[in-house]
């Protein structure tokens, strides 16, 4: 990675010149004139990138939605409303392909699946977290980690659903439009029904596989997922006005 200012690059229809330097480059998209800070990048494969820092005029946000989003494993995001954001799990399909590339000794074609991967995992987190935030006035976002989860058997599950990187984009992506963004204290939101609040549901790695249940005080039917989010709405809530979650 090699940071420099907009003063020492400058931008000459398909070339880029970097000091006394010129090289021809493909733009990707229309550079603006106000531009800030200038990056380059180099990639797993050696492929070189240009980064463009500039400040753009945002649209005027419309949405009005207040949405908690649980995070997981099978489903990427489920959001309080009842959508549910899913992909298939890019480690398990390249798993044979990886393993072949790596057991043959040819580095640069596994170092290529590997960025696709990343990539496929990158490029499915910014058009969710696009969707999400086009609709929203305020984000409620689980705290779940992959701290302890990655010690399991799970880990590679856990790994490809990239939760940081998602959170990280819906929070610097809602900063920019005027979003708030809160993470939450997720503690008890599977088990607690988000109708009367008894802590009657499915909890810990055990019980996982539990995707429906039934409340045992009020009888209300449950989506795991669906039931955790509208949990995490409902201490965001709490969060803004109190300023202490509590279930």
């Amino acid at each position: 990675w090699i940071p420099c200012t907009n003063q020492n690059v400058k931008v000459d229809g398909d070339c880029i010149k970097f000091g006394k330097k010129k090289f021809k480059f493909w733009k990707s998209r229309e550079i603006p004139e106000n531009v800030r800070t200038v990056s380059f990048n180099e990639d797993s494969q050696g492929r070189w990138y240009a980064n463009f820092v500039c400040i753009v005029n945002m649209d005027e946000v419309v949405g009005n939605k207040e949405i908690g989003i649980d995070l997981g494993l099978k489903t990427q995001v489920t959001l309080s409303d009842g959508r549910k954001f899913e992909r298939e799990n890019q480690t398990k399909k390249y798993a044979d392909k990886l393993a072949m590339a790596q057991r043959a000794g040819k580095k640069y074609l596994a170092k290529k699946i590997s960025a696709k991967i990343a990539n496929i995992r990158k490029d499915w987190n910014h058009k969710a977290a696009n969707q999400i935030l086009k609709e929203a006035k305020a984000i409620f976002v689980g705290d779940v980690s992959s701290v302890k989860l990655v010690k399991t058997n799970m880990a590679k599950s856990v790994l490809d659903a990239s939760w940081c990187q998602l959170k990280s984009m819906l929070e610097y992506k809602a900063k920019g439009l005027g979003i708030d963004f809160k993470e939450i204290n997720e503690s008890w939101t599977s088990k607690t029904c988000s109708v009367c609040l008894e802590r009657s549901g499915p909890s810990g790695l055990s019980d996982l596989s539990v995707r429906e249940w039934t409340c045992s005080k009020c009888g209300s039917i449950h989506d795991r997922d669906i039931n955790a989010a509208q949990n995490i709405l409902r201490l965001g809530h709490e969060t803004l006005t109190k300023g202490i979650p509590r279930l």
